[in-house]
């Protein structure tokens, strides 16, 4: 449900329940931050005794609120939200916003739960509410900082200390700010589509711990970008740990950070690692909005040191540098004499002073054509001594003369964090240059600006599936934990991915009997329900050509089952056919609601962890995206040939086998969490794929 926050933004009528007539409670700051900014609409306390709060008339029940009511502040404790939501929704209230914390589980439940129900908004719980600088709506529990100015980003979290943080810190100003803490209801997502058409945002940042809506936050990030705005997020807890219950290598080589990487470059929504990215990519969003992804970064300063610093750094933030032309190399010569021209661009290099032409030095790096942006390095610490602010003040000036005369982005980097000389940040800025502190902050801002292509939101074809496909459905739902080899099967095949033909066995004598099915050469392998890996404890056997070698692996096998995982329940043992193959692959899905599922391909076979040599892609996949991610890997590399290692391989049917599996996975990744297709053996040249062992779980 698409809920519009347009009552909560800009509310007309305020009801505050909570507002206290002898103590400073968080109503009560509302309603101070409300009258001392001017607010033009009504405020109605809400109180069973008072006659009035803070010089205002009250109400005495929310029962007896007047109709019209767009907003409320309900600052009452955890236990009796549920209670006060239900009768603000009965009253007709439009939204409300929750500031309390400290729920138990059953009443995070019931509110909750009740919450998607209402016809109102709920706003929160657990949040600092909302600000709306443009018009002065204070609609925040505690007094902001005074530093707090209008300006054209916008900003949305789901903590109330990060966004404290970034007011504190930003030298931009804000056109709305918004907490929206546990939401039980409305999400980022609702605010980012109010945001794309909000003429006063120009540039939306988010932080955020989780989405819980994929396919809403997607939509409002076309939506913004389509309205010509700008986003960049800031994604809290994406430490790198995998699912320590993970039985596949599937799921073993992923982790959460990987899932929401995926969704965001899906997207092209740029991302940063902490407060002071966040700040400085905002800041160059502000200025120079999103551009488009083409070409690369040229980097100049006075400094050598420095520039070259800028350009480690850069390579390190997936930043790509600007290759200069023999034309440009010419004329940063000739302008600059004694340099060598090429990126990046060392200034105080040139041969005496006196010859220097730094105004045509700039206009020669941004008139090369692989240019998109220039980063200017320039100390620009307040404790510059006079002599060297002087000087300074002289670079900057050919900075701005150069800046008049074109429109690709330009943005000097102080290179610490220290703050900022007043007479230089406002020389820069005349100029329309923002000023960046810190050169890794400096560039991941630039970057933020070339985020990448929108793509059109992903979405499985709708079919209907066939008898088959329902019945394996129906079996698979009805158990738990590791499907037998013959469903896997069943399940892959329904799917043209080809498998392995194989049968199971009770035993020696029943295998020898029936080894003709599957014929000589052949491979016996143990089945177990408790055993997800079976090479790592000794139960396979390859390459048997006759009913005594059979026997004897087969004895083999389960004496080595015994030793290692003595509570392991045989079921028997899976006969299959032999496959050379040249390379072995893995391929797999992982369930990530509410993302979907997370597809998997990488080099295979039993070192498959300890290479991790992987690549990733959410649910559905096409054929170029399969493709892209075979040829990211090592395996890719190997297949493309790599040192006649093996024969250049055709990779469309591995790269179908993934577009296959991407469409079982939606299919299927409701129920199933983990599937781990390891080994596909790929032969050389034409590039024949085959599973030739699967595991899926439950």
């Amino acid at each position: 449900m698409l809920r519009d926050v347009e009552t909560l933004v800009q509310p007309r009528r305020i009801a505050v329940i909570g507002a206290s007539s002898r103590n400073q409670s968080q109503g009560n700051i509302v309603i101070d931050n409300l009258t001392c900014r001017g607010f033009v609409g009504e405020i109605l306390p809400v109180h069973p005794v008072a006659t009035t709060i803070d010089g205002l008339p009250t109400i005495r029940s929310i029962d007896e609120l007047p109709s019209g009511v767009d907003l409320a502040i309900a600052s009452v404790p955890a236990h009796a939200s549920a209670e006060t939501a239900a009768a603000l929704d009965a009253a007709g209230v439009a939204s409300a916003i929750f500031f309390s914390a400290g729920f138990t589980a059953l009443e995070t439940d019931t509110f909750r739960s009740m919450a998607e129900r209402l016809r109102m908004n709920v706003h929160g719980p657990n949040c600092m509410g909302l600000i709306n600088c443009t018009d002065g709506i204070f609609l925040y529990p505690a007094k902001p900082t005074e530093s707090l100015r209008t300006g054209p980003v916008s900003l949305i979290a789901q903590s109330g200390s990060a966004a404290i943080s970034i007011i504190n810190s930003a030298p931009f100003g804000f056109a709305k700010i918004v907490t929206v803490g546990s939401e039980f209801q409305l999400a980022a997502d609702n605010y980012m589509q109010w945001f794309a058409k909000d003429s006063c945002t120009a540039v939306v940042g988010v932080i955020l711990e989780s989405i819980k809506r994929p396919a809403a936050f997607a939509e409002a990030a076309r939506k913004l970008f389509s309205n010509g705005k700008s986003l960049v997020v800031l994604n809290v807890g994406r430490s790198r740990t995998g699912s320590a219950a993970a039985r596949a290598h599937t799921g073993a080589m992923t982790s959460d950070a990987d899932t929401y990487e995926l969704f965001f470059r899906d997207h092209g929504i740029p991302v940063v690692d902490d407060y002071d990215e966040l700040i400085a990519s905002l800041q160059c969003l502000a200025a120079w909005g999103r551009q488009p992804g083409l070409g690369g970064l040229a980097i100049a300063g006075i400094s050598g040191g420095q520039t070259a610093l800028a350009c480690d750094l850069a390579e390190s933030a997936g930043v790509a540098l600007a290759s200069f032309d023999q034309l440009t190399v010419r004329n940063l010569q000739d302008v600059l004499p004694g340099i060598s021209g090429s990126n990046p661009v060392d200034l105080g290099a040139v041969v005496g002073r006196e010859t220097r032409d730094n105004e045509g030095g700039i206009d020669a790096i941004l008139a090369n054509p692989e240019t998109v942006a220039l980063a200017l390095i320039q100390d620009s610490q307040a404790s510059l001594n006079d002599r060297s602010l002087r000087y300074y003040l002289s670079v900057v000036a050919a900075y701005r003369r150069s800046a008049v005369k074109t429109t690709k982005p330009i943005v000097a980097i102080s290179p610490s964090s220290q703050d900022l000389h007043p007479e230089l940040l406002a020389a820069f800025e005349s100029g329309g240059i923002p000023v960046i502190r810190g050169i890794r902050e400096g560039l991941v801002g630039i970057r933020a600006c070339y985020a990448g292509e929108v793509t059109p939101q992903k979405a499985l074809a709708v079919s209907s599936p066939g008898p088959e496909i329902k019945a394996l459905r129906a079996e698979i739902t009805a158990q738990t934990g590791q499907l037998k080899p013959v469903q896997s099967a069943q399940l892959l095949r329904a799917y043209n991915i080809p498998v392995i033909a194989s049968t199971i066995v009770q035993d020696a004598t029943e295998a020898a009997n029936r080894a003709a099915e599957v014929g000589f050469p052949l491979v016996v392998k143990v089945a177990s329900r408790d055993i997800a890996h079976r090479s790592e404890l000794g139960g396979v056997v390859t390459c048997i050509k006759d009913v005594v070698a059979l026997g004897m692996a087969i004895s083999d096998i389960e004496k080595n089952v015994r030793e290692a995982a003595p509570e392991a329940v045989i079921d028997g043992y899976e006969l299959q056919s032999y496959f050379d193959g040249d390379l072995e692959a893995v391929a797999g899905f992982v369930a990530v609601p509410p993302f979907g599922a997370k597809v998997v391909v990488g080099t295979g076979g039993t070192l498959v962890e300890l290479t991790a040599d992987r690549a990733l892609g959410l649910a559905p996949l096409d054929l170029h995206e399969a493709r892209r991610m075979i040829l990211s890997t090592d395996l890719g590399k190997r297949l493309a040939g790599y040192r006649n290692l093996v024969p250049e391989t055709d990779i469309d049917t591995l790269a179908r086998l993934l577009v296959n599996l991407s469409r079982l996975a939606g299919d299927f990744g409701d129920i199933i969490t983990e599937c781990d297709l390891n080994p596909v053996l790929v032969g050389a040249c034409k590039g024949d794929v085959m599973v030739v062992d699967a595991l899926l779980i439950r």
